[in-house]
C-alpha cells in the first residue's frame, strides 16, 4: 500500500551533503536511468534536486537489480544506500544503492528526453513542471516572491488584501472580464491600486499581492490573461519617492536571486554577468528623451502615443540596467494619474523597462489628490462617477499626496531567468486560447 511509504522525517536531496558517509533513504521519482552491464545508474529526483544512485547486481542481488531494469521514467521509487562524495556526479554526491522499492510503475510517460513542441508541452503542463528547467524557473519565482515580501516587511509596510471582484475598472473597460454577481455585474480585478490608496490613508505604507486579470486579445510573448502583481502605495510620497522605492525593490530582488540560485541560473544558461550589473541608481529619462531615442533608431513611433513592445526594446537596449521613463503625455495614462504642475500636459507617472528586450515590469506614479480635478478626469474618461464615490471620499476626507506602482511577477521572472515567453514563468498559464490544464 502507498501509505507504507509515508515518512515524516524524510531526507531531501538538497541537504544530502550533511549525510556524507551515512546510509539514507530517499523518496522520489525516476528522472532518467542508464544500464551498463551489471550496473544501473538511476537519476532520482525528489523536488529539491536530482541525485545519481549507482546500483550493482553484485551488491543487491538479481531480484532488486531486476527492479532497476524494469523501472520506467517518472515511476515513484524509494532508494536506500550510502552517500558518497563524487565530483563527477550531478550535485557532487551520489548514492551507492543497496535497495530499490517501486511505489508506482509509470507506463508510457508522454514527455520523453526527445524534443517536443511548445503546444504539446503546454498541453502537458501538469507533467512538464517536473523537468529540470521548469523546476529551476519556479524555484526562482518562489525566491522573487519571497524577496518582495521581505523587502516590504523590512520597511514596515502593511500587507492589505485587495478584492478580486470589483464594481468598476481601474485601467480600461475594454479589457475587463465581466461576470454575473447575483443581481448585478462585477469584474475580475485589473489592479488592487484603488483599494491600496484607501489603505494607505489608514496605514501609511501598504501593499497588496495577488492575481490580476486582463481580457487583452494579445498573443505576444509578454502577455497573460491572468498574472500576479505586487502593488505598494505610500501616503505623503511623490513621483521621485516612488521611483526610488521601485529601483531599490528590483535591485533587492536580483541580489537575492543571484545569492541563492546560481545552480538554477546555470541550468537556464542565464548570463549572470548581466544580472550583476543591476545596481542602483537606475537611469531616469523623460518621455521626450525616450521619443528621441526612437526617432534616431528609425522607429515608426508616433510622438504622443504610448510605447509598444518594440519601442520599449529599442529604448531599453540603450542601457545595461532597468531604465525608468517618466512624464508620459497625460492623454495616454489612466484617469487617476496626477498631472505635472510644471507641465500640465504630462502625467507624474513612470514605467520601468527591463533590459535585454523584456519590456515594462513596473508601472506607477503619483495619484491625483485633488477632489475637483479627479471628478473632471472621471467624467473625461467616460466613467460612471457613482462607481467611484467611495474613491472620491479619499479626496474628501484628509487627502494627501501619495504614490505607488505595480510590479508584474511574470515579466520579472522572464527577465531574470532569461526566458523568451512569459508562459513558462507561472505554473499554469492562462492565455487567449489556453484554459487547460
Amino acid at each position: 500500500m502507498l501509505s507504507n511509504y509515508i515518512n515524516r522525517d524524510k531526507i531531501y536531496i538538497e541537504d544530502i551533503a550533511k549525510y556524507e558517509g551515512q546510509k539514507v533513504t530517499l523518496y522520489g521519482w525516476l528522472y532518467n536511468k542508464r544500464l551498463k552491464g551489471k550496473l544501473a545508474f538511476l537519476l532520482l529526483r525528489d523536488g529539491t534536486g536530482i541525485i545519481q544512485c549507482v546500483m550493482s547486481v553484485a551488491d543487491v542481488g538479481e531480484e532488486i537489480f531486476q527492479r532497476a531494469e524494469e523501472v520506467t521514467q517518472e515511476s515513484s521509487i524509494v532508494v536506500s544506500g550510502q552517500v558518497r562524495a563524487d565530483q563527477r556526479a550531478p550535485g557532487g554526491y551520489e548514492i551507492l544503492a543497496d535497495d530499490l522499492q517501486i511505489v508506482h510503475l509509470a507506463k508510457d510517460y508522454p514527455i520523453t528526453p526527445k524534443e517536443h513542441g511548445t503546444t504539446f508541452l503546454m498541453d502537458h503542463r501538469h507533467l512538464w513542471l517536473r523537468s529540470r528547467k521548469q523546476n529551476a524557473i519556479l524555484r526562482i519565482r518562489h525566491t522573487i516572491i519571497q524577496s518582495i515580501r521581505d523587502f516590504f516587511d523590512q520597511q514596515k509596510f502593511v500587507l492589505i488584501d485587495a478584492p478580486i471582484f470589483t464594481p468598476a475598472a481601474c485601467e480600461g473597460t475594454t479589457t475587463l472580464f465581466e461576470t454575473d454577481y447575483f443581481d448585478t455585474k462585477a469584474y475580475l480585478t485589473q489592479s488592487g491600486q484603488l483599494y491600496m490608496e484607501a489603505a494607505a490613508m489608514a496605514f501609511g505604507k501598504v501593499y497588496c499581492f495577488g492575481p490580476t486579470f486582463r481580457a487583452e486579445k494579445s498573443k505576444t510573448r509578454r502577455h497573460l490573461t491572468e498574472f500576479w502583481m505586487v502593488e505598494p502605495e505610500v501616503a505623503y510620497m511623490d513621483l521621485d519617492g516612488a521611483m526610488e522605492l521601485a529601483e531599490n525593490l528590483v535591485a533587492y530582488i536580483v541580489e537575492r536571486v543571484l545569492d541563492k540560485h546560481q545552480e538554477q541560473l546555470k541550468i537556464l544558461e542565464r548570463d549572470t554577468q548581466k544580472l550583476e550589473l543591476i545596481k542602483t541608481p537606475f537611469p531616469r529619462i523623460h518621455y521626450d528623451e525616450a521619443a528621441k531615442i526612437l526617432k534616431e533608431a528609425g522607429s515608426e513611433f508616433v510622438y504622443g502615443d504610448d510605447f509598444g513592445g518594440g519601442d520599449e526594446t529599442i529604448i531599453s537596449n540603450q542601457f545595461d540596467r532597468p531604465v525608468m521613463v517618466h512624464r508620459y503625455p497625460a492623454a495616454v495614462k489612466a484617469f487617476y494619474m496626477k498631472n505635472d504642475p510644471e507641465d500640465p500636459e504630462r502625467a507624474l507617472c513612470v514605467d520601468m523597462l527591463a533590459p535585454e528586450g523584456y519590456g515594462e515590469i513596473i508601472g506607477g506614479g503619483q495619484r491625483e489628490d485633488d477632489y475637483d480635478t479627479l471628478v473632471q478626469k472621471i467624467e473625461h474618461h467616460g466613467l460612471p462617477q457613482s462607481a467611484f464615490e467611495w474613491y472620491l471620499d479619499l479626496r474628501r476626507y484628509g487627502s494627501v499626496p501619495h504614490s505607488g506602482f505595480g510590479l508584474g511577477i511574470e515579466r520579472t521572472v522572464a527577465w531574470i531567468c532569461g526566458l523568451h515567453h512569459v508562459r513558462e514563468t507561472i505554473p499554469f498559464p492562462r492565455l487567449m486560447h489556453r484554459l487547460y490544464p
